[in-house]
């Protein structure tokens, strides 16, 4: 049927593959992409990465205009964010109008976490859209003194940016070891040795008091140990929120995001969601899950526009998660949970900073892989989680290798 309309809400990664999985499929009716910043759907993870460092920076678009407007024939509603969601009549409010809907997509992704200091100080940033990036940069370029809030892999990056080019930088963490709920304490101890390896104060332990400054401008941050650093660029990398406030009183289930069942339905008729903004049954962990991966949103996005137009076939969406971050050089790459009973270094020396592998058990299965700059490898475990292979078979083959490097 030619006269139907679909409604993607975000112009992000999930919403634009939400849109070209409704034209794959032959859906010729009506689309509509909302995004509520006005820019075209672009990439975010060159965000703190290459559009930090390339001597001659280009915006990661996905689409030009003409591809979207006319090869995709998608009308676009950018600049103006959803501010409501009717289940009633089947309408999404956007701005002073209201959209109506036959299928309806939610992708509207995540929002970063800011500091209750620093509000209203220049040089105070988060690193999630792209005007937040256009101006780390310029502060980066201009050779700022540079205090990173929170050693994630955001924020981790952002370190190593500002280290290319020779920038003072601390990096401050409240938790005593960085990233445990991403990859576990004992790696998560291993990762945080490429900042010590790298010229990066890594502070841990400690949180930020306040951000203080003279004349609207950021000047030092203040610890909660009594010491203060010197900054002018404040970067803020203490996570993100599923962007869910304006679905408030819609009626959809929200709990750390959209709660959605293993097709990524949101129990309200021709209404689903993916990429950040989803929560949903992953059956091959058997668990709720709610992903912030590059991965998962381009592949939820295309089959949640396809279960919402044809839900009597709907699919369930399974994953092997998958994320990566670039750090001083090196890539880090982790595929599956961290939740484990056991974590086995299987090859190189996590001591040295250059290269290993470490695989994660659960119960008598493998349930993750965590590499740094194990490119060749780390695929191989994801195929093998994805096949629920047992702790067995993963060390059998991680000896194989081994073998076969010697």
């Amino acid at each position: 049927m030619t006269d139907r309309h679909l409604v993607v809400v975000g112009a992000s990664l999930a919403g634009l593959r939400a849109v070209e999985g409704a034209r794959k499929a032959g859906f010729a009716g009506r689309v509509t992409l909302v995004g509520g910043e006005p820019h075209l759907p672009y990439d975010r993870p060159p965000l703190s990465k290459a559009f930090l460092d390339a001597p001659e920076p280009q915006v990661p678009t996905y689409r030009g205009e003409d591809v979207l407007r006319g090869e995709l024939a998608v009308g676009l509603e950018l600049g103006v964010p959803a501010a409501g969601l009717d289940l009633a009549e089947r309408a999404v409010l956007v701005g002073d109008r209201e959209i109506g809907y036959d299928a309806l997509v939610l992708a509207t992704g995540a929002q970063a976490r800011t500091l209750p200091v620093g509000a209203g100080l220049s040089g105070v940033h988060t690193v999630r859209t792209l005007d937040d990036a256009r101006a780390v940069r310029a502060a980066l370029d201009a050779g700022a003194r540079t205090v990173v809030v929170g050693a994630g892999f955001i924020g981790s990056e952002i370190a190593s940016g500002a280290r290319k080019r020779g920038l003072p930088v601390t990096l401050v963490e409240a938790a005593p070891t960085p990233l445990v709920r991403a990859v576990g304490k004992r790696m998560g101890a291993a990762c945080a040795d490429l900042h010590r390896l790298n010229g990066t104060d890594l502070r841990c332990g400690v949180g930020v008091v306040d951000i203080e400054g003279r004349a609207g401008r950021a000047e030092r941050v203040v610890l909660s140990d009594g010491s203060t650093v010197d900054a002018d660029l404040v970067v803020v990398g203490v996570g993100a929120d599923p962007a869910t406030g304006w679905l408030a009183g819609s009626g959809l289930t929200v709990d750390n995001g959209i709660v959605c069942d293993a097709t990524l339905a949101t129990g309200a008729p021709g209404v689903y969601a993916a990429g950040d903004v989803a929560r949903w049954h992953n059956a091959l962990f058997d668990r709720p899950m709610r992903l912030e991966h590059w991965t998962s949103a381009a592949d939820q996005g295309a089959l949640a526009a396809r279960n919402a137009l044809d839900p009597g076939n709907a699919e369930p969406y399974e994953t092997v998660p998958y994320f990566w971050s670039d750090w001083y050089g090196s890539r880090i790459q982790f595929v599956g949970v961290p939740q484990a009973d056991e974590v086995v270094v299987v090859d190189g020396d996590v001591t040295a900073g250059r290269r290993w592998v470490a695989l994660y058990r659960e119960a008598d299965r493998l349930v993750g892989a965590l590499t740094l700059n194990g490119q060749r490898v780390v695929m191989k475990y994801r195929g093998l989680i994805a096949r629920r292979a047992s702790w067995a078979q993963a060390m059998e083959f991680a000896a194989a290798r081994r073998s076969a490097a010697a």
